[in-house]
């Protein structure tokens, strides 16, 4: 299994910290969730079933005529290399690594690419696979450049995969609604921005043919009773999302000017999370979680993701360990 954030129960039998006195920041999900209101029983009760709302609310929200519900974007990742022959599959690096990890358990040869690379690669590839904006570095792509990139790949009967896990704040650049092309696939999910990470809830939208191969290979039932009624109304629900957005664009902001205040200036971000690239992240990771504060390092590239404090007490917690490690580096 790869590392992932929000291992806070190892976190705390690794320190001896108990759980509630813990500041996790290292999943960049969302910590003013929606809210989730009690469910009737009948979601409990009964097999889940299609035309329940869910899919119009979800083609509504990400303007995107044609997608699949999942049990949390996962599993498509973990699916879709399954469904064409080994071939030669690009994969932004550094990215989420469940990405290559799929694509090269399922016998595709995978090339990890610099965003700078993937130009020059592109016309050898037969499958490019991005995150946007890319986690945990922060760095977009426009919807012109890879709509560009996606036509020369479908030329040659290619796939371009963009995962958008973290564009909710920033709905303007997805695309989605330009997703029913054939070859073309983007993935989303409730986990970031709706802070609903432990319904598990995901969605495909793109060329349908690839959806209905994708359906097939999920099975039945994909998505629990419960998780798609909390999904349905969350997507329908406009004012808390312009509510959200906003708070999570300042938030965003703010996090970032108090890292740079105390000489940590972020290398890439986004309204959730910001990035940091630094020989001494291993260090830093350790000194923030001997005092209950968890963040999320990466090793290739040296780096860390910070998320954001849930309140005043959070923020005050992590300014205040951001001044003892500058007091200690001083």
């Amino acid at each position: 299994m790869l590392e992932h954030g929000g291992r806070l129960r190892r976190a705390a039998r690794r320190h001896g910290i108990p759980l509630a006195d813990w500041l996790d920041l290292s999943t960049g999900i969302n910590p003013h969730g929606w809210p989730v209101p009690p469910l009737p029983a009948d979601c409990w009760a009964r097999l889940p079933e299609e035309n329940d709302g869910l899919e119009a609310a979800a083609s509504d929200y990400y303007g995107c005529p044609a997608l699949l519900p999942l049990a949390g974007s996962q599993a498509a990742i973990q699916a879709l290399p399954r469904l064409r022959p080994p071939g030669r599959v690009g994969v932004l690096r550094p990215s989420y690594a469940e990405h290559a990890a799929a694509w090269a358990a399922a016998g595709h040869a995978v090339r990890p690419l610099p965003e700078a690379s993937i130009e020059d690669y592109l016309d050898a590839l037969d499958v490019l696979v991005l995150v946007n904006p890319n986690n945990p570095t922060g760095a977009r792509f426009t919807p012109s450049r890879l709509l560009d990139w996606h036509q020369r790949l479908a030329a040659r009967g290619g796939w371009l995969v963009v995962d958008e896990a973290y564009m909710d704040p920033t709905p303007e650049a997805s695309l989605c609604p330009q997703a029913a092309r054939p070859g073309l696939l983007v993935l989303r999910s409730l986990g970031k921005f709706f802070g609903l990470a432990g319904a598990r809830v995901g969605f495909a939208c793109g060329d349908p043919c690839l959806l209905a191969r994708l359906r097939e290979t999920l099975g039945p039932w994909n998505l629990s009773g419960p998780s798609r009624r909390v999904a349905a109304l969350a997507l329908a629900d406009r004012a808390w999302q312009a509510t959200a957005r906003a708070r999570l664009q300042q938030e965003g902001r703010r996090l970032q000017h108090l890292l740079t205040a105390h000489g940590l200036a972020p290398h890439g971000g986004c309204a959730l999370f910001q990035w940091l690239r630094c020989t001494e992240a291993p260090a830093i990771a350790a000194t923030l979680a001997r005092r209950g504060i968890l963040v999320r390092r990466f090793d290739d590239p040296s780096s860390l993701r910070f998320g954001l404090p849930g309140d005043a007490d959070g923020w005050r917690r992590l300014e205040l360990a951001l001044l003892e490690l500058a007091g200690a580096a001083a």
